[in-house]
């Protein structure tokens, strides 16, 4: 029985050997591109980390150096789209909630490409079409656009984190958000969690918010002028206030700087900013943070792996895809009772027992 089973167990391993070797060259010939949401690839925040979550997961399946195309203003969106499709790129990044209906509409049209959108969660109606209303989101994006993965993000967890930061290190029990624009739901998110977060910590704290522009664009996010200028607005008008958490990309670099320059604190979004922007670490205490690199380099390694699955992928703190960055030269700002308060929500959170917002029927965050 010995001489049988070993040239079985031999062959059994050549053929596996064979599919991992077979499955390489597959992955290899890959070709990968990344469309930008309005802005600059290297605008430290989204756009960037997202692109080097691209050139991670490329690099992981062994494919070739991904492309990048920059959208100026969000008619460049599609028009990039559609020249990652005309060049027969087998996946395609698009970065931003404003790229949703483009991403979309390729991915219906082109089946056999896989697109992943970052921070993306169309509501279907039965037809299969859009709802910007969101009266009707009963069509099933993965049946519908099974090429199609969305990535996004409970906010309002790592909103809610900051929010105890930032109400046990305010001195005025007065702090402050600005986000890029309301129609995005991500700022509503974290914005919503922050709020909560501060008046579980001091009830007393009051919250200033507002936004940069009613629509997205490049005044919301790619403007550091712009969050300067409503920075310096909304402290002239509160002189009181002495924490600044930006919700607003690489505009809202701007209120980390009025922040700075006033001598109180700033609070990051979406990635470390005390590393991404060096410029504003000398007052950036934390940052609500997603693991932008990490989730998209995931999402090219599962369809590498040809475990992809089409819909909206909602990442949170149960896995650790959302958190608060290190403190780093702001750790001695953070209380033995500061820190209690943040590990309870965070394991309540985990527990499902703490929920960071008033929630929609969607999952979203109502504003207090």
């Amino acid at each position: 029985m010995r001489t049988l089973r070993a040239p079985l167990a031999m062959l059994a391993i050549a053929a596996l050997a064979f599919g991992a070797c077979s499955s390489t060259p597959a992955a290899a010939a890959l070709k990968i591109g990344l469309v930008t949401d309005v802005g600059t690839l290297n605008d430290k925040n989204f756009n960037q980390y997202s692109w080097e979550g691209t050139q991670d997961g490329a690099t992981k399946i062994g494919a070739a150096a991904p492309k990048s195309a920059q959208s100026q203003v969000s008619a460049d969106i599609q028009k990039n789209i559609q020249s990652f499709v005309d060049q027969k790129f087998d996946i395609i990044v698009t970065v931003g909630f404003a790229a949703t209906a483009d991403t979309y509409a390729a991915a219906r049209k082109n089946p056999t490409i896989k697109f992943i959108g970052v921070d993306q969660s169309p509501c279907l109606n039965a037809k299969g079409d859009i709802d910007p209303t969101f009266t009707d989101c009963s069509g099933d994006m993965s049946k519908l656009t099974p090429n199609y993965q969305g990535i996004q993000w409970k906010e309002q967890q790592p909103g809610y984190l900051a929010g105890i930061v930032a109400a046990s290190i305010s001195k005025s029990h007065h702090i402050a958000a600005v986000g890029g624009t309301k129609v995005i739901p991500a700022v509503v998110n974290y914005i919503a969690g922050y709020i909560e977060g501060a008046k579980s910590a001091d009830p007393m704290t009051k919250v200033e918010f507002g936004y940069l522009s009613a629509a997205p664009d490049k005044t919301a996010f790619a403007d550091p002028a712009a969050g300067t200028a409503f920075a310096k607005q909304m402290l002239a008008a509160n002189p009181d206030i002495d924490v600044f958490f930006q919700v607003a990309g690489l505009s809202g670099n701007g209120v980390l700087q009025v922040a700075c320059d006033s001598k109180i604190y700033g609070i990051g979004v979406d990635v470390d900013q005390f590393i991404s922007t060096p410029d504003t670490s000398k007052c950036t205490v934390v940052s609500a943070e997603k693991k932008l690199k990490k989730n998209v380099s995931d999402a090219i390694s599962r369809i590498a792996a040809k475990t992809d699955k089409g819909g909206v992928l909602k990442l949170d703190i149960t896995t650790d895809d959302v958190g608060l960055s290190p403190f780093h030269d702001f750790q001695s700002l953070i209380t033995a009772d500061t820190q209690k308060k943040i590990d309870a929500a965070v394991a309540a959170m985990k527990a499902g027992t703490l929920k960071a917002c008033t929630e929609n029927k969607f999952g979203g965050c109502v504003l207090p």
